[in-house]
């Protein structure tokens, strides 16, 4: 099995008010490693440097390896933001959303993969790689061609590797497995995570997913997420062919917990099922 990282966006609503505490209930799910997310902002609101944040995660047993960080940000101010989390210890650092001007087919595009060069090459200088993470809406078809495939055309492997949330690749209509092997030696983190449908049944077939996805979010309703292993996503063909394409790093998410639990809770049956694979 693949190194497994916690995305820390499961435990966002307990990080500001228990930081400490949080980071070593985490620990205590069966974690060593972690993802960041909206850690620079978290960091200035609790006054936390760099090092006060990576001395926190050692204390817990913890490791950042990798960090979502807010394009916009980075763009902005590379030097605090990207250094921030370079400080912390993050060795991949991964554009998590972009708006939609700025995505493939957007009124901003152009000048976004321009920015997005920069930030490449920027943090491949400090020794770090640059990854973006994608949702469904990527998985639109643009002249022939998916969007998230567009921005991956058009910008060099060395600048941007892919970060595949197997999740939303499926909800995007591709099979997360198949996905991931087209870019064997472009993925060297996975996204697993896991869902289930609204009534509590699995989807007899991913379009009844796709279908329940897009009325939950017309609605305002929350997209039903589970536990990795407990809802329709087929693990093991995913874990292999992410080992196939060449990832070194899985990391769970769980972007809302299972009504009645909570996100440890949640973030503990997610490793014992992938623990308990073969």
């Amino acid at each position: 099995m693949l190194p497994i990282m916690l995305q820390l966006y499961n435990v966002r609503d307990t990080l500001g008010k228990d930081f400490d505490g949080t980071l070593k209930q985490v620990a205590g799910a069966g974690y060593k490693y972690v993802e960041l997310a909206q850690a620079h902002t978290l960091a200035q609101t609790l006054n936390k440097s760099a090092s006060d944040f990576k001395k926190s995660l050692e204390k817990a047993g913890l490791t950042a390896v990798s960090a979502h960080v807010a394009y916009k940000d980075m763009v902005k101010d590379p030097d605090g933001v990207i250094g921030f989390h370079l400080d912390v210890g993050c060795k991949f650092i991964a554009i998590p959303h972009l708006s939609p001007e700025e995505r493939p087919g957007g009124s901003d595009y152009e000048t976004t993969k321009k920015e997005i060069v920069k930030l490449g090459e920027y943090i491949n200088k400090k020794g770090a790689v640059l990854l973006y993470h994608n949702h469904d809406f990527e998985f639109i078809k643009i002249n022939g061609k998916y969007a998230l495939d567009d921005l991956y055309d058009s910008i060099p492997a060395k600048l941007l590797q892919t970060e595949i949330d197997t999740c939303w690749a499926r909800v995007g209509g591709v099979d997360p497995a198949e996905y991931i092997l087209k870019y064997k030696g472009r993925s060297p983190v996975v996204h697993l995570k896991d869902f289930t449908s609204a009534g509590g049944q699995k989807p007899k077939a991913d379009y009844d997913l796709i279908g329940e996805a897009k009325k939950a979010r017309a609605s305002g309703g929350a997209f039903p997420f589970c536990a990795v292993g407990y809802g329709v996503q087929d693990f093991p063909a995913i874990i292999k062919a992410s080992e196939a394409a060449g990832a070194k790093w899985l990391v769970v998410e769980q972007d809302l917990p299972t009504p009645g639990k909570t996100p440890i809770e949640c973030a503990r049956d997610s490793m014992t099922y992938l623990m308990g694979l073969k």
